[in-house]
């Protein structure tokens, strides 16, 4: 550690920190717009002037100059710097001035009206009047997507959307071009930009110049309700902020979480608001003479009810869906054991995963934090790309500072780093993990080699044989040691792992979802938000859902429930660490939450759950699952199950490993119903087309 005085405290920092990083640590405040922590220093902004005792008679740009930089004193004392003197003043005063140049007078029309860094230290450093009366420059607006909203007059070209682009997500969106007064930011051929997680250049932005282009001229800040919860559009659980007016969510902006998500989000976490509106069920409906009715719940529940007395319980299943949280679906395991049916499942896809199998065999136990410590690593059958997009710039990070070598077996995609492509699918596995392929050696010879295991390896008739082919290579390039379990499972859906941590999977001589959905297999199916799976002509179907997409619209009874974004709900993300979801709106109608629904449906049917209340539920949870009750706490699954998988290990069929995201932008009922997420699937699509040709 280094000594460094600031404003006469002295602190022990880092000698690579930055001036900025040292004052800020020892409590000064510096104003900046070009410097951020997660982006490489471009200091071109000089908004965060510091004097140098001792150093040239002209202030300093703090960001782009380290401790280790500065000369200690005549006597070895510890370098000084000051970030309050009259110099200082008057130096971030001259910055001020000129960037108002040219900064257009709009703030009663822009977006970022209330959040805008240039508005708050405008307060602080501006001046009563400016000394040029010369014509503002005016600089064409950029047609860049659906997503980002552009008004480049307002830029101070700051940079960092083009360092965001380039170093996070991993493409060449953005850049500058020309010099001097002429500069502005493009997409040079003007195109929509590509990545994931474009939307996050609005949060950089410290002006107006990019803003969210969906939620253009909706609400200002001040007018909202804000809620910290959890996302669910994939397995990652990033930390959001959901922000309301009244009963309607108007926008999602990301929570930092450096275990997570940083402070990135996804491009569908931050739009699919608008889903949240559309296509809601809010209400109950029952089917009569092949159309469905509005009903109410008492007579919903009475046609339910009349099936499934009428129903023998091993002709009844119930299959959970992907935005399931832990409390619904520990009610619902209650109520199918009650009514005596072993069928339930919520592996839709017929993943091989299991309880029984262990809790570290279905875990991503290096966890989010633990790729910072990989210095190898193995992608097989997943595209964290589409699956989990911040993951993937996680990986991505690492890859650039540490040279991070990768190897790919699965789809051939652009991930936005290199990668070495080692096969299609199981049998290029198998070769892998008998030591037939080179890439074993870097994994061999590396520290903490992880081995990602993706959902798409696991499904089909080889999926447990993959689970156990993986385990084995885990073995054999000792992934998994003291201190570092590398054995590390990329689940696709928010509900997987609570799912898999209650038990719901089959009882004995019971159905799994793949088997259920055979002709003929069921008489009775109840889905529980369940969309992506298609129920054979002739069964009884009961929806719990909230939107009308395809579980609706196969179901004979519907049963209206809430959105993540109005229910408190606890979600389990791939690694295992246990969130909470908090309520920021009300489900519309009669829609109820989904617990209370099959509490209710409970009483109809003759077999009580026994609580009366969301803390009832919670209670008897923890009391049989305590790890639920840490929340955000990752409770580590016992490194003996992985080696106990690779007994799985036998002979497979060679099919190709696919990743089970087709569509990163409808995923779920709530981004289908999304006519953004529409707008960015045709999008993506059509540039999909026009690259194969």
């Amino acid at each position: 550690m280094a000594k460094i005085k600031v404003d006469g405290i002295e602190i022990d920092i880092a000698p690579e920190a930055t001036l900025l990083q040292a004052a800020e640590a020892a409590g000064a405040e510096v104003p900046r717009f070009c410097f951020h922590e997660r982006l490489s220093v471009a200091g071109n902004c000089r908004m965060c002037l510091v004097e140098v005792k001792g150093g040239p008679p002209k202030p300093q740009a703090s960001c782009a100059m380290a401790v280790k930089d500065l000369r200690p004193g005549p006597n070895g004392e510890a370098p000084e710097i000051f970030t309050k003197t009259p110099m200082v003043r008057r130096a971030r005063e001259g910055v001020m001035e000129f960037l108002l140049i040219n900064h257009p007078l709009d703030c009663p029309i822009c977006d970022q009206g209330g959040e805008c860094d240039l508005q708050d230290q405008a307060m602080a450093y501006g001046v009563a009047g400016s000394r040029f009366n010369l014509n503002k420059r005016a600089v064409e607006d950029k047609e860049i997507g659906p997503l980002v909203k552009t008004v480049m007059t307002r830029c101070i070209q700051c940079t960092r959307c083009v360092r965001f682009t380039a170093e996070v997500a991993g493409v060449g969106d953005l850049g500058l071009i020309s010099r001097g007064e002429d500069v502005e930011i493009t997409t040079y051929l003007e195109t929509a930009m590509e990545s994931e997680l474009q939307g996050n250049v609005v949060d950089l932005c410290p002006v107006g110049a990019l803003t969210s282009k969906p939620y253009e001229f909706t609400a200002r800040p001040w007018e909202l309700t804000k809620t910290e919860s959890i996302d669910v559009m994939d397995a990652l659980g990033s930390n959001i902020r959901v922000d309301t007016r009244g009963r309607e969510v108007l926008r999602i902006l990301p929570r930092v979480n450096e275990a997570v998500n940083e402070e990135w989000i996804s491009d569908k976490t931050r739009h699919v608001v608008d889903g949240l509106k559309t296509q809601r069920l809010d209400r109950p409906y029952v089917r009569v003479n092949g159309k469905l009715r509005a009903a109410s719940w008492g007579e919903a529940f009475a046609t339910i009810a009349a099936r499934m007395k009428a129903t023998d319980a091993k002709r009844i299943g119930v299959i959970a869906g992907g935005l399931a949280s832990v409390e619904e679906l520990f009610a619902l395991k209650q109520l199918a054991t009650s009514l005596g049916t072993a069928n339930i499942d919520a592996r839709t896809d017929g993943s091989a995963l299991d309880p029984s199998f262990g809790r570290a065999s279905y875990l991503f136990n290096a966890t989010v934090e633990g790729i910072d410590r990989a210095d190898a690593l193995v992608i097989i059958g997943s595209n964290p790309r589409k699956e989990a997009p911040v993951l993937n710039a996680r990986i991505r990070k690492r890859w650039l500072r540490a040279k991070l070598a990768v190897g790919v077996i699965g789809d051939h995609a652009d991930l936005t780093y290199a990668y070495n492509y080692l096969g299609a699918g199981s049998r290029s596995l198998e070769a892998l993990a008998n030591g037939e392929i080179g890439f074993i050696d870097t994994l061999k010879n590396a520290k903490n080699p992880l081995i990602l295991l993706g959902e798409g390896a696991l499904t089909g008739a080889d999926g447990k044989a993959v689970l156990g082919l993986a385990a084995k290579l885990a073995g054999a390039v000792e992934a998994v040691t003291d201190g570092w379990n590398g054995f590390s499972i990329l689940h696709t859906t928010a509900s997987r792992v609570g799912a898999l941590d209650v038990g719901f999977v089959p009882g004995e001589g019971g159905l799994t979802a793949p088997e259920m959905l055979h002709p003929g297999a069921l008489d009775v199916v109840f889905l529980a938000g369940a969309d992506e799976v298609e129920v054979p002509a002739g069964s009884f179907v009961v929806y719990l859902g909230t939107h009308g997409d395809r579980g609706a619209h196969r179901a004979d009874v519907i049963l209206s429930g809430a959105a993540y974004t109005e229910k408190s709900g606890t979600y389990v993300n791939t690694e295992g660490r246990v969130q909470l979801a908090n309520r920021a709106a009300f489900p519309p109608g009669e829609a109820r939450e989904d617990w209370a629904v099959l509490r209710a449906l409970s009483d109809v049917l003759g077999v009580p759950l026994p609580y009366a209340s969301l803390s009832d539920i919670r209670a008897e949870l923890y009391a049989r699952y305590p790890h639920l009750a840490e929340i955000d706490t990752v409770r580590k699954g016992d490194a003996a199950d992985v080696a106990r998988l690779a007994d799985l290990a036998g002979p497979v069929a060679g099919a190709a490993f696919t990743s089970p995201v087709a569509d990163f932008y409808l995923t779920n009922a709530i981004a289908r119903a999304s006519k953004t997420m529409a707008t960015c699937s045709a999008l993506a699509k059509t540039r999909a087309l026009d690259a194969a040709e």
